[in-house]
């Protein structure tokens, strides 16, 4: 049976996704984002491999607090790294009457073969999806993130196309995203799709940056602060379309 490489588990968590989540961090991500607070998950590799039986009985303890609304969340990392674990993963939580809810930022998405079947079935047991989108612009994603966002755009399209219900999270970053020209092209580009259940502001922060100084990789946002409660509120109204 396949294993998932597990980086982290948060049994309670309340921000991603509907109700109380059971969150499980995959490791394996090839995007480098500039303020990326996991960076301790880019590397594949894990000491701590588990099931998807095991990690669903594991889930169940806490299934009391989910109440109707709660369920699993699977983000990462980039969980659609380990697309083959998480099908299988997915498939038996919904026989076992799970919500489920990926996190990601839609990097491996492709149509080609054999990813694009893949997905097809997992999208047939995922019930929602939270989708960052980093940056809209695409010389400014590759700087930003190391690699362009065409192919994650496409996956947009493909999610709005089949109505999977996507939430949308956008990081605010002084002098990078929070920019009214990049905001509205991007309520642009939401306005193209039709599955958008809800859009967050999430505001920049340095907390990983520690994780960055640990694995001796240059942060390259030093210094840069927090957008301010006002910048926050204007990049919701932009993004919102009010």
């Amino acid at each position: 049976m396949v294993k998932g490489a597990i980086h982290s588990i948060e049994t309670f968590g309340s921000v991603d996704g509907p109700g109380i989540r059971f969150i499980v961090f995959l490791k394996g991500c090839k995007l480098r984002c500039k303020y990326c607070h996991n960076a301790d998950t880019w590397d594949p590799n894990s000491e701590d491999m588990r099931t998807p039986d095991e990690l669903l009985d594991f889930a169940e303890r806490y299934r009391s607090y989910w109440g109707t609304e709660g369920g699993i969340t699977v983000s990462g990392g980039e969980p659609l790294l380990q697309i083959d674990f998480l099908i299988e993963l997915f498939k038996k939580a919904k026989e076992r009457g799970i919500n489920t809810c990926i996190d990601t930022a839609l990097q491996p998405f492709t149509r080609e073969e054999p990813f694009f079947s893949k997905f097809e079935e997992l999208m047939k047991y995922t019930d929602l999806l939270l989708v960052d989108i980093k940056h809209i612009d695409r010389d400014e994603h590759i700087e930003l993130t190391g690699l362009p966002n065409d192919n994650i755009f496409d996956g947009f399209k493909y999610l709005s196309e089949i109505s999977k219900p996507i939430w949308i999270r956008h990081v605010l970053v002084p002098g990078i995203t929070d920019d009214d020209e990049y905001l509205k092209r991007t309520r642009e580009f939401i306005e193209t799709l039709s599955n958008v259940q809800k859009i967050e502001v999430l505001p920049y922060h340095s907390m990983g940056q520690h994780k960055f100084e640990t694995l001796g990789i240059p942060y390259k946002l030093d210094g840069v602060k927090s957008p301010s409660k006002e910048r926050v509120e204007n990049a919701m109204k932009i993004l919102n379309g009010k």
